[in-house]
């Protein structure tokens, strides 16, 4: 199978910039609706998740939320503001995305005596084809909020209806896109998604944890808050309640990875990289999964060591690892050469350095009394904390041959 390393600047910046890609902008509370905007806001970040994550199931590249909300703050425009056309096809220019969906909803309260629903929800949206420059017609989806998952499924699947209808299943197929969520576990969720201070982000993903234990999406925020506290076996916990049905589950296994790596636990961190490998075979995959098996002295350390390395063989990180396995088992003059590339491409690097002095001497880790002196020579593997997932399956369909 192939292997990507770092994507190439000539890539990234040609290639995937024209790539085929997808922006679903957050919905926004229509004027007319008379509901205080803040109040609902959740709904409309939630219909653009919803349709996102479904039309990236399907094989259609989509850009994350913090890439538009990059966008928006490159045009100055505020997150859940009403755009006007001339403004949605800027964001999607600045995103370089040939389609945008974008649209906004109604909420109509219940009256007093209908206790069984707090509300009606209208939701209007539309694509924008910036390749050909035009917009489709209205579609409009009409609900109870409580049956809020029904209706984003429904708009997702018209959605991809008009954007690929080549990959559009059975719309009855494309309900089961993910279990049915407690609504006030979504909304939680939601909300930790829009809150600014961690407190509050944490606070609302643990309420929707806990309200839907079904629920993988807070999950994965939790385990990535703990993993950035370097609170590693909390981070765990919690990456390893993300199912692989879960459209962000080798997101998470990547990084339960690395907090399995970090906490001590090599056989775990071992097992969360091959899960990873077996799909997206990036270089930072094979890296870290070579420093999981060689921290447990495994003799294939090398091989995946050598797969990452035949992804990029730009990184010093990689050459490094190698070397280091490769000196590990004694074969010194092999070692040598991966230390010198490394000192091509980063001279300061002094562990490399006395390493590759030790090759040329031909001296291993020192056994018996003198191994704590080698103490500083042990564990020296070096991880990667990057995942370019996405970018991995853009150049993949774009290298892939066209179907007529």
């Amino acid at each position: 199978m192939q292997r990507f390393g770092v994507l190439g600047a000539v890539l990234l910046t040609g290639l995937l910039a024209r790539a085929d890609t997808a922006a679903v902008l957050p919905f926004v509370s229509a004027p007319s609706s008379g509901v205080s905007q803040t109040s609902l806001d959740w709904v409309g970040e939630s219909i653009a998740e919803t349709v996102r994550d479904a039309l990236a199931s399907r094989g259609i590249m989509t850009l994350d939320r913090d890439d538009i909300l990059e966008a928006y703050n490159r045009l100055d425009l505020r997150e859940h503001a009403l755009l006007t056309r001339a403004s949605v096809m800027k964001v999607g220019e600045t995103l370089d995305a040939e389609q945008v969906i974008y649209g906004t909803f109604a909420f109509t309260p219940a009256p007093g005596n209908a206790p069984e629903t707090r509300g009606s929800l209208r939701v209007v949206a539309r694509i924008v084809d910036l390749r050909r420059m035009k917009q489709s017609p209205e579609f409009i989806e009409t609900t109870a909020l409580e049956d809020l998952a029904t209706l984003e499924a429904h708009l997702a699947w018209r959605a991809l209806a008009l954007l690929a209808p080549k990959r559009a299943p059975p719309e009855s197929d494309f309900r089961t896109l993910r279990a049915r969520i407690r609504l006030d576990a979504e909304e939680n969720y939601v909300r930790g998604l829009l809150a600014a201070a961690p407190e509050d982000k944490e606070k609302y993903f643990m309420q929707a944890a806990v309200l839907d234990p079904r629920y993988a999406r807070p999950c994965y925020q939790l385990g990535q808050i703990h993993y950035q506290r370097k609170e590693y076996r909390e981070a765990a916990d919690w990456l390893a309640k993300v199912g692989a049905d879960d459209l962000h589950f080798r997101e998470a296994s990547f990084l339960l990875g690395l907090a399995q790596f970090q906490s001590g636990d090599y056989a775990g961190a071992q097992k969360a990289f091959q899960v990873v490998a077996a799909t997206v075979p990036l270089s930072e995959v094979y890296n870290n999964l070579g420093a999981a098996e060689s921290r447990r002295n495994l003799p294939q350390a090398v091989d995946d060591f050598r797969k990452a390395l035949e992804g990029d063989a730009t990184d010093p990180v990689y050459h490094f690892n190698l070397g280091y396995a490769l000196w590990k088992k004694g074969d010194f003059a092999a070692a040598a050469d991966r230390f010198r590339a490394v000192l091509d491409r980063s001279p300061e690097d002094q562990m490399a350095t006395l390493l590759l002095g030790r090759c040329l001497k031909k001296q291993g880790l020192r056994t018996g009394g003198e191994r704590a002196t080698d103490a500083r020579l042990q564990e020296l593997e070096r991880i990667k904390t990057n995942y370019e997932e996405r970018a991995y399956w853009q150049l993949k369909s774009m290298l892939a041959p066209k179907t007529p």
